[in-house]
C-alpha cells in the first residue's frame, strides 16, 4: 500500500525560447523572461512555507531548466527524479506517474501543456477555492504553479487552493 501524498504543485515550464528555428521541441531552451520568472516561483514557494519532498520532472529541456532555477530557491533540497513520461503525457498518464510515486508528503510535477493544464482540471474537486479555480480556468501560462491538498489522487479528489502566475509575483 502506497503512502497517500497530501500536497501536490502542478509546476508548468516556464517560458521557452523559439530563437532557434532547427532545434527539436524537447530541446528548447527558456526564453530570457522564463529565466527570470522561475526563481520567482521558488521563492514565492519558500515564503508560503510550500517545501517539496519530491520532484518529478520532465526531461525536456525547458523543464529541466525551470527546476534548476526553482529548486535553488525552496528552503531545503529536493529529491529530483526526471521521468521521461512527463514529457507530452496525457493527464491519465501523469495522474498514473503521480500514483505510482511512493512519497507520504509533498510532490512538485514540472511538466506541459496541455497534459498539465488538463490533469489540474481533472484532479480540481469542488472543495477548490473558487478564485484559484477561475483564474486557472482562464489560463494556464508558463511558470503557472497550481496548489492541491490531496485527499485522493483520482478525478475530483483533491482541492485546488492556490494558483500563481509569474505576473502575480513582484519581480
Amino acid at each position: 500500500m502506497l503512502a497517500a501524498m497530501k500536497t501536490l504543485f502542478l509546476l508548468r515550464h516556464a517560458k521557452s525560447s523559439w530563437d532557434d528555428s532547427v532545434l527539436d521541441d524537447f530541446d528548447r531552451p527558456l526564453s530570457d523572461r522564463g529565466r527570470k520568472a522561475a526563481p520567482l516561483i521558488g521563492r514565492f514557494m519558500t515564503a508560503q512555507g510550500w517545501q517539496p519532498d519530491l520532484a518529478l520532472v520532465s526531461p525536456a529541456i525547458r523543464a529541466r531548466d525551470t527546476w534548476q532555477l526553482v529548486a535553488p530557491e525552496l528552503s531545503a533540497p529536493v529529491e529530483t527524479r526526471f521521468e521521461p513520461a512527463i514529457y507530452m503525457a496525457e493527464p491519465e498518464a501523469l495522474l498514473t506517474l503521480l500514483q505510482q510515486s511512493d512519497t507520504p508528503g509533498s510532490v512538485i510535477l514540472v511538466g506541459h501543456n496541455p497534459g498539465l493544464e488538463q490533469l489540474a482540471d481533472l484532479l480540481a474537486g469542488p472543495q477548490s477555492e473558487p478564485q484559484a479555480r477561475a483564474r486557472m480556468a482562464e489560463k494556464f501560462p508558463t511558470a503557472a504553479l497550481a496548489r492541491f491538498d490531496v485527499a485522493t489522487l483520482e478525478p475530483g479528489g483533491a482541492a485546488l487552493t492556490d494558483f500563481v502566475r509569474p505576473k502575480d509575483l513582484p519581480s
